[in-house]
């Protein structure tokens, strides 16, 4: 039940790589070939530019709020879960202790009421393990649709084509010119928004 930064570090890059390829769609000429379009803009302001999905995810607030509020959530469920285990495990306890002295029928009916007890615990535990694995695909998918949003009106108001990531250790990208790179406006951008949003 663990919270990983990992997570959500991949679903960053996934969505870039979905939000960059939908706003390079969306912008898309079908009538001018390749060459023709790599000569004329070759003065002009690039069409294709990245983003380091490193530094996004190290300084955008709203991952790290989302992290802290996932991790927060996560720790209060194991805590929870753990409360509940101690508790079964001392009745358990204080049975083992009693159970010599006890009739026939008042300890089947003690193991009975402690065995129900211990189903239901598992189930519990499941389902505090499922709830936060929603909430963790939630905040997911409201990362996904702030920065599809974002990166589509970015695209359009730039005149870019396609936005791309980059991760250090990706082989998707390899090398990408520093001129290209719009990670700190991009950053800076995100955060005035949720900033405002904030308030």
């Amino acid at each position: 039940m663990k919270i990983k930064a990992s997570i959500v570090t991949k679903s960053v890059l996934a969505i870039l790589i979905a939000a960059g390829v939908s706003a390079c769609n969306q912008n898309k000429t079908d009538s001018k070939p390749a060459a023709s379009t790599t000569a004329s803009t070759a003065g002009a302001a690039p069409e294709i530019v990245y983003i380091n999905q490193d530094s996004l995810v190290s300084k955008y607030d709203y991952i790290k709020d989302m992290d802290k509020r996932l991790s927060e959530k996560g720790k209060a469920a194991q805590s929870d879960v753990a409360s509940r285990q101690q508790a079964i495990q001392r009745e358990y306890v204080e049975y083992q202790k009693a159970a010599a002295t006890m009739p026939a029928d008042q300890r089947q009916a003690t193991e009975q009421r402690l065995q129900k007890k211990g189903q239901e615990f598992q189930q519990y535990q499941q389902n505090a393990g499922a709830q936060v694995q929603n909430d963790q695909l939630s905040e997911q998918t409201k990362l996904y649709d702030k920065l599809v949003e974002f990166t589509k009106a970015y695209a359009k108001e730039k005149g870019y084509k396609m936005i791309l990531t980059y991760q250090k250790g990706n082989t998707t990208v390899l090398y990408g010119d520093p001129s290209l790179d719009v990670t700190a406006d991009v950053v800076k951008r995100l955060n005035e928004a949720y900033t405002k949003d904030k308030k």
